[in-house]
């Protein structure tokens, strides 16, 4: 793997895992009074599972970009891999971004029907993604699934939080 492509996926990876981490606050009042379902992960999952997750998504990404970029180069510059390479690129910028904004919609806004509804849009992407790496480097494509599962399990569980929490003042202090 060239280190190029690891650079630039660990730091979009880095950047998103920080943007949603300034947003979260998993102590706050509001967060302790929602109603959870009784099959939600123990709070110590989510830092453990978001770290692996977005280490795999660095790492997969990384080889995907760089299988791109040696068979656009094994093809002279042909315009169909140079496009593979923007779409790949654009899908994951998409997918940091979705990522990183369901903290937002969630804890800040303190949204939990909206963050559901983000969070499938997300899963989508990630399945997605998962698909476009797996056509790059099927080692890789398949190393990614279960992080589009893991968004397919965050959305599940969103919108049964905002179930539960039907009718309560979403800016409860």
């Amino acid at each position: 793997m060239k280190t190029k492509a690891l650079v630039f996926t660990a730091a979009a990876t880095a950047a998103t895992a920080a943007a949603g981490a300034v947003a979260t606050d998993p102590d706050s009042t509001w967060y302790l009074r929602l109603r959870k379902p009784e099959w939600q992960p123990p709070a110590i999952a989510f830092p453990v599972v978001w770290t692996a997750l977005y280490a795999d998504l660095a790492v997969t990404s990384a080889i995907a970009l760089d299988s791109t970029e040696s068979a656009s180069a094994a093809q002279a510059g042909a315009p169909a891999r140079q496009q593979e390479i923007r779409a790949y690129r654009g899908a994951l910028a998409t997918n940091l971004i979705l990522n990183a904004a369901w903290s937002w919609l969630f804890w800040r806004s303190r949204r939990p029907w909206l963050a559901a509804a983000e969070c499938a849009v997300l899963a989508a992407s990630s399945a997605d993604l998962v698909r476009r790496t797996y056509r790059l480097n099927r080692a890789a494509g398949i190393s990614l699934a279960p992080y589009a599962a893991w968004c397919g399990f965050a959305t599940v569980l969103s919108a049964a939080i905002a179930r539960l929490n039907r009718g309560t003042r979403s800016r409860q202090k």
